[in-house]
Order: structure tokens, then sequence, then C-alpha cells
């Protein structure tokens, strides 16, 4: 087929027009000639046939709108097959049209529109919704129907709004099918989504089962669940047919169809009760025409004259259509002096002899004009509004969305390219602002494959993925944090579950293994296991893995799960009460100030009472006595001298108060170190501790020792290694005069689980670094980032 088109296209263009005679030469003739190509044994064909029919019946009724002048439509039936169809048409453009309904077929378009456009022969395809079928490309064709690059805008804002993110396109393969599917995925990465997996099958009818069994039997070892059939009727039902059989129509799976599936499904309705059991729970999408009047009138005509089968669909009501839009455009035409002639071309001509007739081919000298009045037709057919934008496509696409349910179908909403998703018709969104915000896009419940209204997670773990390696360390202490379960290759611990949560949490798969980290018999060091990330030994660690920044130079951390740092355990001390016990309730400057108010208080009531009140009167030594003894005196409340001044008896009256309060304390304190054992250590920070020459445990394999030696300037011949919960203790319960440590230094979770099983230690001082626990991960593969912030 590309040999022959080439050599034609060639011969077309080489030489220049050689305008001969005009044949047909009319104003406004009595009769134009039209015609139609399709093929007229496909659903689309046989419902297409009588549309034309019954439009060409009413334009040729209707006086006013061609004034006399007749349509006469000379059908041809045009094969799909890309290389029959093409020569098919081929003769058919021999006779002399002024405008084609058609090509049907996506496939044969391309060729057909190369020679409209040499013909100057507009062609007005109803069903040709290849994408790239483009008015750059192809200047005489016009798509009267709705491209598939706006029912690929609707899937892929399908995918987006139920939060899926990959999936896998089946696809014919042909062009048309090849150039959907590229739309698709165009659209899909738009989202920031993706075909993970796509596939062509044949376009005959001969593919077998075992061909399709094939293909789904690898479809069901990927990852997404998600499957988009961009098929014709009789390859779809086969896929739908083997895919029943597998077991893939179940629950957990999403099949969304273009809208060859409804088409079968507006046409041969009701289908077998065994194909629609098939079928169910399937989305697929119909071109949205507008509800009216006229619409529904023509569906009563429709069925009294076929009565049965094929019932009308959304491409019968556009072939309708296109029929009316071409009687506007030539009266149109007619009106502005258009004039109907042919010319020869000498290049054509010269091609005489062929079996292909070409030089009964002629040039339609006014087609540009008639061209003009078709793109700038506005009318409303039963379809909604006809008129075309700037890149000559219709105004305002739009597409249902069905649900395909027990015997029959739901409208579960619309898709317009003016509002997104909506449950609301498009008519309705037109007269309203212009809103395609995330809140505004909704959809009516779906009964999901497997009869569940439950929304699919949209993927699993694929059996023939590459699998993400996670090393994982071994420890032999804290296990409860992390631990390798015996004798297997799974792991256990508080660092797991949080990390297989928000893997499950993820809209999409994260295949993984387990791989262990160090021999089992003492802890290992976490800085060389995150460094085997760097040399590819692992993409990823799960784990306790304190957040550091001498490792977040190498690798990215995801968000912290747990909150860290670094504190210090040292041994407690029971601090012994003697014979001056009693003085410990206050500090030395607590007493000194007590004694001193005591004092203070005294002269100040001996001033304000002596002159009016006789105890305060009298020798020098004897006045003195008085102060002392009345001031100490108000500390048991059992002085005798009387105040006989105002001013006397308020600081009186509040000194007492104050002594209330002094004696309540001091009782309350002194009862306490009397009575209950007080623990200490002499140890009160990480300051003190530096300062000291004793040796400091820490955990083994920690980042401990490198932040002490490096960071706190500490020798690291001060450093001891404790590779359990039980070394700590005995190495703090031997202290450092016996070969143990003077305190042992580590992170928060791994000290409170400590303390939980021991009381005769304690957390001293305050925690002086702050990090915490992060899961780490290549920075070119930062899969486990995306997994904590999701």
């Amino acid at each position: 087929m590309n040999v022959a088109g080439f050599i034609f296209l060639l011969s077309l263009h080489l030489g220049v027009f050689q305008i001969g005679y005009g044949r047909n030469a009319s104003t406004r003739p009595a009769v134009v000639n039209i015609g139609a190509m399709f093929n007229f044994d496909s659903i689309i064909g046989r419902v297409a046939k009588i549309a034309i029919d019954e439009a060409l019946k009413d334009v040729n009724s209707n006086s006013s709108i061609l004034k006399g002048t007749k349509l006469s439509v000379t059908l041809q039936d045009t094969n799909c097959n890309g290389f029959l169809g093409m020569v098919e048409a081929l003769r058919y453009m021999a006779t002399d049209v002024v405008a084609i309904i058609g090509p049907q077929c996506s496939v044969v378009a391309p060729i057909i529109s190369h020679v409209a456009s040499e013909l100057r022969v507009p062609l007005l395809s109803f069903a040709a919704t290849d994408p790239t079928l483009s008015s750059l490309q192809f200047p005489f064709f016009v798509r009267t129907a709705q491209s598939d690059l706006y029912q690929m805008t609707a899937v892929a804002d399908i995918i987006d709004h139920y939060g899926w993110k990959e999936v896998i396109a089946i696809f014919i393969d042909d062009d048309w099918g090849r150039n959907g599917v590229s739309a698709l995925n165009d659209k899909l990465a738009e989202r920031r989504c993706k075909i993970s997996y796509k596939v062509g099958i044949q376009p005959d009818s001969s593919v077998t089962q075992g061909a399709i069994m094939d293909i789904l039997v690898k479809v069901a070892l990927m990852q997404s669940r998600i499957v988009v059939l961009h098929l014709n009727q009789i390859v779809g039902f086969k896929v739908f047919s083997v895919a029943n059989h597998l077991g893939m129509m179940g629950n957990g799976y999403v099949w969304i169809a273009t809208d060859w599936l409804s088409l079968v499904l507006d046409s041969e309705s009701p289908l077998p009760s065994e194909t629609m059991d098939k079928i169910q729970g399937v989305l697929t999408l119909r071109q949205h025409t507008t509800d009216s009047d006229r619409k529904r009138a023509f569906f009563a005509r429709w069925n009294r004259i076929i009565g049965g089968s094929p019932q009308l669909n959304a491409y019968g009501l556009y072939a309708y259509d296109t029929v009316w839009l071409l009687a506007h455009s030539l009266d149109a035409f007619f009106n502005q002096g258009g004039v109907i002639s042919f010319s020869n071309d000498s290049r054509i001509s010269s091609m005489a002899g062929s079996a292909l007739h070409l030089e009964a081919m002629s040039i339609f000298d006014d087609g540009v004009l008639l061209l003009k009045n078709i793109l700038l037709s506005d009318f409303v057919g039963l379809t909604g509004p006809l008129k075309f934008n700037s890149d000559r496509s219709l105004i305002l696409p739009a597409y249902d969305i069905i649900n395909v349910l027990g015997t029959g179908i739901r409208q579960i909403g619309y898709w317009s390219n003016y509002s997104g998703l909506s449950t609301v018709s498009p008519e309705t969104l037109y007269t309203k602002p212009q809103n395609r915000s995330s809140a505004n896009q909704k959809l009516y419940s779906v009964i999901w494959p497997g009869e569940t209204l439950s929304k699919p997670r949209g993927w699993v773990f694929p059996n023939n993925g590459k699998l993400l390696r996670i090393g994982v360390p071994n420890r032999v202490s804290y296990k409860e944090f992390v631990s390798q379960v015996r004798g297997t290759d799974m792991f256990k611990g508080f660092c797991i579950d949080v990390f297989t949560a928000a893997v499950n949490l993820l809209p999409y798969a994260v295949p993984y293994k387990f791989i262990s980290f160090g021999d089992g018999r003492k802890n290992p060091s976490y800085t060389e296991l995150v460094n085997k990330i760097t040399t590819g030994e692992f993409d990823a660690v799960v784990g306790d893995i304190a957040i550091v920044t001498n490792r977040t130079r190498i690798v990215d951390f995801t968000q912290p799960y747990v909150s860290s740092g670094l504190v210090i355990v040292a041994q407690l001390e029971k601090e012994r009460s003697g014979a001056w016990a009693f003085l410990q309730p206050f500090s030395r400057r607590m007493w000194i100030v007590t004694g001193s108010f005591f004092l203070i208080v005294g002269i100040v009531v001996w001033i304000l009472e002596h002159r009016i009140n006789d105890e305060f009167r009298g020798p020098p030594k004897q006045q003195v006595i008085t102060i002392l003894w009345f001031s100490f005196s108000t500390m048991f409340f059992a002085h005798r001298e009387n105040t006989m001044s105002t001013l006397g008896r308020l600081v009186l009256l509040v000194w007492l108060f104050v002594v209330l309060i002094i004696n309540s304390s001091y009782t309350a304190s002194l009862t306490s170190i009397l009575t209950v054992e007080h623990l200490s250590s002499p140890i009160k920070g990480i300051q003190s501790l530096a300062a000291t020459n004793e040796p400091i445990g820490y955990q083994e394999g920690s980042f401990t020792e490198r932040y002490l030696s490096e960071e706190l300037n500490i020798s690291r011949s001060r450093l001891v290694s404790l590779g359990s919960p039980e070394a700590y203790a005995l190495a703090l319960k031997r202290g450092p005069g016996n070969g143990g440590v003077a305190a042992v230094v580590d992170e928060r979770p791994y000290v409170e689980l400590f303390l939980s099983s021991q009381c005769t230690f304690k957390v001293v001082g305050q925690e002086f670094t702050k990090s915490g626990w992060g899961f780490a991960s290549s920075k070119s593969h930062n899969i486990l980032i995306c997994c904590l912030h999701a």
C-alpha cells in the first residue's frame, strides 16, 4: 500500500496543472452529485446508510434549503482494509462529485485525503476519529464527529479522578489504534500518569484466542490493573471472553473501553446474556449528543422505519447531520456565485490505461469556496451545535460515561472539554462559568468488576518486575525495633511495620525484597549499611536508621517517623542523711536570706513600737534581746509582745503569713529527706561527662562513637562498645573503677526501652542532639521518599 500510494502521489505533484474544458457548468443546477463511502457491512455503515437516505429525503423535501436543487448521493462500499480500501476509494474518486461523505475508516482516510486535496473535493467524515488527521496535512479533510484526541482526554481524566497512576493499553495495531494510544499517553503524562505497558493486536478478525491469551497472560503479570481497550468490536469481545476465562473480570481489575463498546451496546441491544456476563463492570464512553425534541422525534421515526436492528447510534446521528451540513454549505456556495465545474489535469491524463482508470479523475474548480463555506457552517443539528473552531474540530466536544451493569447500561456522568467530569449535562454547564477544579470533578458511583462498589486500588505487586533491594540491619539487641525471623528471609519489628504500612497506602506497587546486613552475632555498622546504597549493593535501607549530617550528604532520607536524639544514662547513688540533715531542706543562700528577713522584721517592728509600747523600751541591751527574741519567736508563733501601732500590726500580719509558708515548705522537705530514699548521680550533663576522664559506653554499630570523638573531641580510648541492654546494665553497675563505665550515651528510643526494665538508672541532663529515624534510599532512586510522603 505504501509503495502504490507514494507512486501515485508523486505522479500528482509532477508538472503543473493543465486545465481543460469545463463540464456540467451551472450556477444552480437541478441536481448536485455528492458521494458517500463507508463499509456497508459494519455497525456504523448499516446505520449510516439509512441515516443518509433519511437526511436526503428531508433535504430534498425542504424547498427553503437549496431552492429547487436536489442532492443525489452515490454510495460506495469501501473495505476498511488499508490496501483494498484505498483501491476501491480511488476508483470511486473518478466520478465527478462536489463532496464526499466519508471515509469511515481512519486507515483509509490519509491516502484518500491526499487525493481529495489534489482534486479539491471536500471530505466530510463522520467516523474517522484518528487524532492525527489534521487540517494542516489534509486541508480538504473535515471531521464532522469528535476526534479521539478528546476521547483520550476523557479517559485520562477518569484515570486521574480515581487516583490511578499507571495503565495498560491494548489497541488495534493500525494507524487508528496506535495514534489513539499515543494521544492517551500524552494526556496521561499531563496528569503525571503513564502507560506502563501497551500491546497491539492485529486488526483483522482472524486473530486467534490463543494469541489474545498470550497477551492477557503478560498483562496479568503486570502491576497495573487498569486496562484501556482501544479496539474494534470483533477483537474487543474476543479480549473480554479470554479475560473472563482467565479470571481477569473480577475484583481488583478496571476495564475502560473506548466508544467501540458503547456503539455495539447502542446498536444491537439487548446483547445475549452470555455476552453481557463477560463485560460486567466495564466503563465505556459514548459521543455525547444534545437531548432535544428533534432528536427524540427522529428516534421515534427510526423505530417506525426499522422496527428492530440496527438501532440508531451516535455515528448515525452524525451521518444525518453531515448531509444537512453539506446542504447548508452548498446553499451558501450558490448564493456566493459558486459554479460546479470540473477540469482535467494533464498529469492524471498521462496515466491513461491504468487499471485504476486514474485519467477519469478531474479537479473541482470551486472546491476551495465550498470548503470555506463548510468550515463557516453554524447551525443546530440532531447532535447539537455544528460549528468548527480554528483547528477545524467541532466545538464543545463531550462524552457520556457509561457503566455496564446487569442486562444493560447505567450512565454515571459526563465529560466535556469545557468542565471535565460532571454528573450534570454539558448543556447545563455551558451556561455557567467554567470550573475545572478538582473539587468540581464528580461521577456517580460505579459497580466495578466483581460487583463491588469499592474503588479498586488499581495495582498489585507484579510477578515479573524488578525487585527493589532493601537492606535491613540484622540486630542482636533491641529486636523490638527490627529483627530477622529465625530461619527465614523475613523481618519483623516496629520499623518494618511502619515501612509496610506506608507501602500499602501507595496507589501503585513497590516490589521489593529484604536483604539482611550483618553476621547475626553483633550489631552491624549502620554507617557501612548506608554506604552500601552508594555502591549499588542496596537500592534502599529500612530500619532504625538515624538521620545524621554525614549520611544526608550521600543518600536521601524520608521524613522522620520517630523523633530521636542522644541522651546520657547513668547509675544512681543513694543520698544518705546525717546529723546535719535538718539543714538540707534549704540551700545555704535560702538560710541566709531567711535569717536576714527575721532580723529585718524585728528591727522594723521595734522602730514602729518602741516609742509607744513599753514592752519595746529599756536599756539598749534589753532592746536588742527583745528584737532578736520577738523576730525568732514568730517562727513558732510564740511571741508574747503586743503590737500597738497600726503599721506594726500590718507588718507583723504579712510576716506571719510568710513564716507560715516557710514552715510548711521546710517541714515537707525535711519529711521527704528523712523518709524517702533519694537517688542521684554526679553526672549532670554532657559537659560534666566530657570534662572527666572516665570511660563512656555507647551502642555497638551506632553513629554515637563518631559523634563523641569527632564532634565533642572525647578520646576514643575512653569509649567502650556495648552490644546489648544487659551489657549496659553490667557496665554501669561496675562503674569506672571496676572495668565498667561512668555513663552510657545512646539514642532516646533505645534508652527508653532500656529503662522500662531497669529502675536503678536514669537519664541525666538534657537531650543534646536533635534528629530522628528515617528510611534511606539512593538520591537517583528515591521511591522510599515517595512512600513516606504518601
